[in-house]
């Protein structure tokens, strides 16, 4: 542990939604008590807006600059996600407000998927980003920082080719660690949904939305309970979040729930809302296979792709458009080769679920993978970054 006046003392702004609502926020805390114990001290500071003034987000940002400037540290690093500041753009403005003296980090946690505003033509928008004046999804945050970190090559790969500034690649950690006991607490689990001995269950987890692929899940399960009749799917993960309103989230339970009548599967569904780490731990224990349908595809920037795999669960996973990244050709996780594809998705959850040597190499080779995806490797990588950016020895 570093000396409490050797210590780094970092700002980190961030959307104002809490952990149980906002992935990014959840990352923070994380982030925050990893640097902690490697001797970095941060302040989390939220971008939080009031009332419904079309002007409250450049208010929370002034505030959230005003914060940044009282506490006086050495850097301020951004935790950017469009979603987390519901799409507005006004948090971009934060560097115009912040000591030009005190170094400046951006995280960017989506990135790259924003089209050219029509205000402005498309080769206008490239002179602007490629001479580090603006970001149309950003704003002035990645062009103003001394650094921006991204969490997977995709992201990497879109700062660099859209505005030239340098990345510094820093993977993601799982979202819930193997908890002390969780695997007592798994069996406990299994007893409390009725499921007989050798049952199988499947396990969702995440925040439930659309994007997630649930729709094409529930819609695989019928062909499934045909070769495993007592076969139970439990969706772990609360559907509110700052994506998913709370109007939206209940009625997207409403049509999951629905849709779990019409394909005559209600009896093997089991939604659980949002679950404390210790009960998604032990669902990932209690699990025969965890599956992860995203309509877009899974990649290692998943928090929760990772959680699975740290707990040696044997996870299937789709394919992204672009073939995935080195996840889908480890050998770690089964993949899906089709998207939004109910059939395909039966297909290789029926075999996995058939393979008992399968499923034990997957969980294996999923937690050797996982390994190199901890928290104190995250913490040590920021740490040595700050260093660098501030011009410290290392230790």
């Amino acid at each position: 542990m570093v000396a409490g006046s050797d210590r780094i003392r970092v700002a980190m702004p961030h959307g104002p939604a809490p952990a149980d609502r906002d992935g990014v926020s959840d990352y923070v805390t994380h982030l925050v008590s990893a640097l902690d114990e490697a001797g970095v001290a941060v302040t989390p500071v939220p971008v939080r807006p009031a009332g419904r003034s079309p002007l409250r987000w450049l208010t929370a940002t002034g505030r959230a600059a005003e914060q940044v400037r009282r506490l006086g540290v050495d850097l301020v690093h951004v935790q950017f996600a469009p979603s987390a500041y519901r799409f507005s753009g006004l948090p971009g403005l934060l560097p115009f407000r912040l000591p030009r003296t005190v170094p400046l980090v951006t995280t960017v946690h989506e990135y790259g998927w924003w089209a050219v505003p029509g205000w402005l033509p498309g080769p206008l928008w490239s002179l602007l980003e490629r001479a580090r004046l603006w970001d149309r999804e950003t704003g002035r945050l990645v062009p103003a920082s001394a650094a921006v970190v991204v969490t997977n090559e995709g992201h990497d790969a879109v700062v660099r080719s859209r505005t030239g500034v340098p990345t510094v690649h820093v993977p993601l950690a799982p979202n819930v660690t193997d908890q002390p006991g969780a695997t007592t607490t798994g069996r406990r689990l299994r007893a409390e949904l009725g499921l007989s001995a050798g049952a199988p269950l499947l396990v969702f987890f995440g925040f439930v939305h659309p994007v997630k692929g649930i729709r094409h899940l529930i819609a695989a399960l019928p062909a499934l309970c045909r070769d495993h009749p007592d076969l139970r799917l439990l969706v772990a993960g609360g559907f509110t979040s700052q994506a998913l309103p709370a109007a939206q989230a209940d009625a997207f339970r409403d049509e999951l729930t629905a849709l779990t009548h019409r394909h005559r599967v209600a009896h093997a569904v089991t939604f659980t809302g949002y679950l404390p780490p210790e009960r998604v731990s032990a669902a990932l224990h209690a699990a025969d296979v965890v599956v992860l349908p995203f309509t877009a595809g899974v990649t290692l920037k998943s928090g929760a792709l990772l959680a699975a795999l740290a707990h040696g669960r044997p996870t299937v996973v789709t394919v992204p458009d672009d073939g995935g990244d080195g996840l889908h050709r480890s050998g770690a996780v089964a993949v899906v080769p089709r998207r939004r594809d109910s059939e395909a998705l039966a297909v290789t959850l029926g075999r996995v679920l058939a393979d008992p040597v399968l499923r034990r190499r997957l969980g294996e080779r999923g937690r050797t993978l996982a390994a190199g995806y901890a928290w104190p490797r995250v913490a040590a990588a920021h740490r040595d970054l700050y260093r660098r950016l501030l011009g410290r020895p290392d230790d």
